[in-house]
């Protein structure tokens, strides 16, 4: 990892923290407002007025312990996306979200559905899917270490577990999925219009 590499993991780092810290700023206001911010801005499939959960979303929980839960993943999945890909990782991430919520809302049970899960998952199933798709040692490297670590959610894309936004975790996951065949996520040195020079 040349120093230009290593300056823009670095940035994408800072602002995945950011992210998750802004996650929990959210997490304290919605407590503090009795979950006001999740009745307003959680998706409610098949309601115009829950359409912009679809954003929104990801951005809410329904308790500290379920984002407390959501946590660790977006750290460990985010910072591995940070280090392996260097183009086409905003563009990934619309299609998770965009793609995702989309779903959950044509097709989602009737409820509010919130939580970063879906991003989870999508994360998830970009970087599996992804290292088969590129097959380089790095991304190929990168779905085993992925895959040995959290395997096991994989079973959270079925239903059973009251509570839990499972169409979130499936769609989140097909998303993910989708993205890695229709991104060109390459690993390889920054573009120099990625480097911050000073």
């Amino acid at each position: 990892m040349g120093p230009g590499h290593m300056h823009v993991f670095l940035k994408r780092v800072a602002a995945l923290f950011g992210f998750v810290a802004a996650l929990w700023v959210i997490q304290m206001v919605n407590w503090a407002t009795g979950d006001a911010l999740s009745v307003t801005f959680g998706l409610i499939p098949r309601h115009l007025i829950g359409l912009d959960g679809i954003v929104g979303m990801p951005f809410l929980h329904g308790s500290f312990a379920h984002l407390i839960a959501n946590t660790p993943p977006l750290l460990v999945l985010g910072t591995l996306l940070a280090a392996t890909v260097t183009r086409g990782l905003a563009a990934m991430n619309m299609v998770v979200v965009g793609l995702g919520g989309t779903l959950v809302w044509l097709f989602g049970t009737s409820a509010i559905h919130i939580g970063a899960s879906g991003l989870v998952f999508g994360w998830f199933g970009f970087l599996i899917t992804r290292g088969f798709v590129g097959r380089s040692p790095v991304t190929l490297g990168a779905s085993v270490l992925i895959g040995v670590v959290y395997g096991s959610i994989i079973w959270g894309v079925l239903p059973g577990q009251p509570g839990v936004s499972w169409e979130a975790h499936l769609f989140g996951a097909i998303a993910g999925i989708a993205a890695a065949f229709l991104i060109r996520a390459h690993v390889h040195a920054p573009r120099l219009r990625d480097v911050d020079h000073r």
